[in-house]
């Protein structure tokens, strides 16, 4: 069994892994937007497309350190008896800090302003609903691979999912408050305005709260208790 990573490492790998998903998903929202400046449906699929392919890439490097980027899945980990409370707070911490870190640089990267308040409304029931189905979804393949023993495949797994929900989803899939919250401070293409927020917030969480109890009753017993892939298989894993 490989040795456990200590909190502060774990730490250091949310925020970082953060920081470049943001700037992934500003940065190529802004690119997009001057690239092709008259087609929203191919500034989409350019931004869907870069995002989802950072995500492979950040997994793939961070996954033995700590892997989560989103504060919806440290709170599910922290359900299903694989993060303790305490470490949890330290991680999402991270992951908030490393949001703010990683808007501030793209916008910089663009030459715009460190932080511009976002005026881009993103309300409504339609919009909610598909921050649920979008969190929902991501937390089931998450963990589906985790408690199934295939975590050699959260990389692709997640990468494809968020590149097919940006446009499954009426709300092009945010599912993670960091990222989100992230978002208020660059208006821009992938900008949201501080007032809708709190229910992209609210919806993500709710996503996450039906997809504990959906994974606990499609996959009853574990077959690991970490993220890390070369951690070895153990019998009665906490459900």
């Amino acid at each position: 069994m490989s040795a456990p990573v200590h909190v502060s490492r774990r730490a250091g790998a949310e925020l970082i892994g953060t920081a470049f998903l943001v700037a992934a998903v500003i940065g190529s929202g802004i690119a997009a937007s001057r690239l092709s400046p008259d087609d929203v449906g191919l500034q989409l699929l350019e931004n869907s497309l870069i995002t989802g392919a950072a995500l492979v890439a950040l997994i793939l490097a961070l996954q033995p350190v700590s892997a989560a980027f989103n504060p919806v899945v440290t709170l599910v980990e922290v359900a299903l008896g694989l993060v303790e409370i305490a470490e949890a707070v330290l991680l999402i911490g991270a992951q908030l800090v490393g949001g703010l870190i990683g808007v501030v640089v793209a916008n910089l990267m663009f030459d715009l302003d460190a932080i511009s308040i976002s005026t881009h409304d993103r309300t409504g029931p339609n919009l909610w609903l598909g921050e649920v189905v979008a969190t929902l979804g991501l937390v089931l393949v998450i963990f589906g691979s985790v408690r199934s023993g295939r975590t050699e495949t959260i990389a692709y797994a997640v990468g494809g999912y968020i590149t097919a929900a940006y446009w499954f989803t009426s709300s092009t899939s945010f599912a993670n408050p960091a990222v989100t919250v992230a978002r208020m401070f660059s208006d821009t293409f992938a900008g949201i305005a501080p007032v809708s927020v709190p229910m992209f917030v609210l919806m993500q969480l709710v996503g996450g709260a039906v997809a504990v109890v959906v994974v606990k009753v499609l996959y009853p017993s574990a077959s690991l208790t970490t993220l890390d892939p070369e951690a070895t298989p153990t019998e009665g894993a906490p459900a």
